[in-house]
This record gives structure tokens, sequence and C-alpha cells, in this order.
């Protein structure tokens, strides 16, 4: 067998994560986790990133349809959707804080008033208890019980039934029970992440492990455990001196990962490109989010979207929305496009294909 390389590894990166479209239900059960992010340019990452999966996606339609999918809101390795599968795997989930008991008292009477309203929203939830305000993790200032809401909703006794207007609609969540098996559960987590992110050199699958600390801190201190085991029983090769993971039963060098001619601009967050290590090893180049980045510092620009062509990360591209039309400003890392009416043809084709899924104009 001829040995691994980065052409491989590029190969499989994009072609096992931009699979054929399918529904809503099936893209979100084959990712098991979206990642979302509130910032709309021109849509939120979570739409950005489920348009390429998903036939005939709109953006917001996952906001739309979240009651009626099987899916819920939670802190994963970052905030986003998950499936009910991995929900059930995070939980009981204790927050690194204890609470005292007078916060105990406070949680579980909000917990029985939303149970018998079915869901309720953080503002009726205040009007009844009246908590006041507190000082938030910016310094700012907030309503105690939006807080007390949210942290409930990490602990996992309460669910996001769906959202109104933005605002999280919170429904009661039963307590579960804890696993028999936490080592084999943390495995199956870490499966998740593989599954998602691979193929994954060794400073990535380190980092998105550590990262389980914010998804189940009540086994923190059994992560290091986690990824040993992960080391020795995933798929692995080096290639140019870094180790390289990736899913059981697959091989990055067979044939079947086969690229199209198409342009894509990806989500920063999209699993494409979310391993900023990666993306500089797989395509030589340092591509940065910059959205908190002070504006004289920007590189490339607010919301910066990597410009993928085949499996080749040749720019990117900073779009908005302006009287109803989109606009595309776009760079690109040797300077100029490529040549050649195929990737002319393929820009605008994805152009149009994201001003659809904005429902605005195009060309």
């Amino acid at each position: 067998m001829a040995p691994l390389t980065l052409a491989d590894l590029r190969r499989h990166a994009v072609a096992r994560s931009l699979f054929t479209p399918v529904t809503l239900p099936q893209a979100i059960a084959r990712l098991g986790f979206v990642q979302a992010d509130p910032i709309r340019a021109p849509a939120r990452a979570q739409d950005l990133t489920l348009r390429h999966r998903v036939k005939g996606y709109r953006a917001g339609d996952l906001e739309r349809r979240y009651a009626a999918l099987k899916v819920e809101e939670d802190f994963f390795v970052n905030y986003g959707f998950v499936t009910p599968e991995l929900h059930a795997l995070m939980h009981p989930r204790s927050a690194l804080r204890e609470w005292p008991a007078e916060r105990w008292a406070e949680a579980e009477a909000v917990w029985h008033f939303v149970h018998a309203r079915g869901e309720a929203h953080p503002r009726e939830v205040d009007d009844h208890f009246a908590h006041g305000h507190t000082t938030n993790g910016f310094g700012g200032r907030s309503k105690a019980s939006t807080q007390l809401l949210d942290a409930m909703h990490y602990r996992g006794l309460l669910r996001v039934a769906r959202r109104e207007g933005g605002i999280r609609l919170y429904a009661a969540h039963q307590p579960q029970t804890p696993p028999d098996d936490i080592p084999a559960t943390l495995d199956r987590l870490v499966d998740v992440l593989v599954m998602k992110y691979a193929p994954l050199p060794l400073p990535g699958l380190r980092q998105l492990v550590a990262m389980l600390q914010h998804a189940v801190p009540q086994w923190k201190g059994q992560l290091r455990p986690a990824l040993q085991r992960a080391m020795q029983r995933l798929p692995h090769a080096e290639v140019d001196g870094v180790r390289w993971f990736w899913p059981e039963g697959e091989d990055p060098a067979s044939r079947r990962w086969k690229t199209e001619d198409r342009v894509r601009l990806l989500a920063p967050f999209d699993p494409v490109v979310w391993d900023r290590d990666r993306f500089e090893r797989l395509w030589g180049w340092a591509y940065r989010f910059e959205a908190y980045t002070p504006p004289a510092k920007r590189v490339r620009g607010y919301y910066a979207m990597p410009l993928l062509w085949r499996d080749e990360v040749i720019g990117w591209g900073n779009l908005s929305v302006v009287d109803g039309r989109l606009q595309a400003r776009l760079g690109y890392v040797g300077a100029t496009p490529p040549a050649g009416k195929h990737f002319q043809r393929a820009l605008d084709a994805e152009l149009a294909a994201i001003a659809d899924c904005l429902d605005v104009s195009w060309a």
C-alpha cells in the first residue's frame, strides 16, 4: 500500500463531511452536533453549515422546525444543537460550581412553575418570582431569573422547547440516571467528535477531548484516560511526522472519497474548517475568525468565510445583503482566482445558491 499523504487527507476531510445533501433530520443525525452562533453574516453559522448538507435548506429552517425535530439545544464542545442520543450521554450534568441549598430551592420552585405551564418564557418566570438582577459574566447587569434558567438548562433540569423572537422558551426536563459505565460513555462522546471532525491530527484530537470538560464537567478527571484509549483504539497513521485519526471502517486513501468541481463558501465553524491547526496542515495558510478582532487589525474581514474549490481552500469571502441583494467581496491566497471558466461558473452557482437559501436576489 502506498503511504498516506496530505492530499489523501484533504480529499477525505472534504468528501466525508460534505456528503450528498439529505433531509434535515438525517443531516442532524449524521452530524450529531451543529454548532450555533448568533452572528448573521449573512446568516447564522448553523444555517450556513446545514445549507451544504440539507436538500432545499432555507435560512431559519432549523429554528422554525425545531419543536418538531428530534434535536436539543445544549452545550457540547460548544453551544449548539445535539441529537437526543448525544444529549443523553452528557446528562445528568453537574456543573463545576456547586449550588448552595437556597439556590437549589429556587431552582426547584422554578422547575415546578415551568412544569405546570408546559413551557415558559423567561419574562414569565421573572414576573412570577421577581428574582431581581445580578452581575453577569461580562460585568454587566442581567436578570437573576435569566441566569437561573440558563444554569438549570445547563444542568439538564430544563430543555429548550422552542424559540420566540430568538428568546429561548423552556420546558421541564426530568433528571436522568447516571450511566453504569462512565469510560464507555466517554468513549462514545469521543467517537461523536471523531465522526464529525475527522481526519484529526493528534493536536486536534487532544484539544477536542479536553473541551469535553464543558460537556461533562462531572467527569473532567477521566478525560485523559479517554484520550489515551482513543489513541489506542482509533485507526491512525503518521503523515509528515504527525499522527492522524479517523473513525473505524474508513480509509482516507480510498478512491471512494471524491470531490466535485464545486465552489463552497463555508461558515467559520463548519466542521471542514473548524480546527485551525488542521486547516494550516491541510491547506498551508492560516485562517482566523476575526469578528471579535478590532477592525484595524483584521486581515480578511469581519466574517470571512473560507472559499473551497474542489478540495482546496483557495481564499475567503465576506458576504452581506444590501437592499435585498447579496453582495460578495472575495479574496484569494494566490492573489488571483483560478483561471478558466469552470471556476467562475462554479463560483456563480455557489453565490446563487446562497442567495436562494437567504431568499434574496443575486446577479
